[in-house]
């Protein structure tokens, strides 16, 4: 996964609303170094984080993660729910045929990791919702069950 590429509508999003890396850190109640790596794809934003930002600008998560040219207007600020996308997440595995060992195997994690997603426990990370999205070529949107 190209970290770089990913992520650089984040700035495109933030000149073209005329503000300053520190102002999108007051946004979204983050230090300004902490935007600042997302921005550089020093680190990926998480999820929550980037509902934030996409919920602000009414716009469409796929678009600023790269994974469409389109930008979509969001209309409801989205909130995201660990037990929906888990579910989401569950319906992904069984329509590809993989087992949670096999997902897991995919994202280098356990197995228990996969089954407390799918629980609705923990909220998948965004590293491992850009792998599945952009291997199975699926909208991260629609993974977070945004509509």
């Amino acid at each position: 996964m190209n970290k770089e590429l990913l992520f650089e509508n984040m700035k495109y999003i933030r000149e073209e609303n005329d503000l300053k890396q520190k102002d999108l850190a007051n946004i979204l109640n983050v230090t300004q170094s902490n935007y600042s790596r997302w921005e550089c794809s020093i680190k990926l934003i998480p999820l929550e984080k980037l509902n934030e930002l996409c919920n602000y600008f009414n716009i469409n998560m796929d678009f600023v993660v790269g994974l469409s040219k389109k930008r979509k207007t969001m209309l409801d600020n989205n909130i995201l729910d660990k037990r929906k996308i888990g579910k989401n997440i569950k319906m992904f595995r069984i329509r590809n045929k993989l087992s949670q060992k096999d997902l897991a195997h995919f994202l280098n994690t356990t197995q228990s990791v996969i089954s407390n997603y799918e629980a609705g426990k923990t909220l998948i990370l965004t590293a491992f919702a850009m792998q599945i999205c952009i291997a199975y070529k699926i909208s991260l949107d629609a993974l977070c069950n945004r509509k």
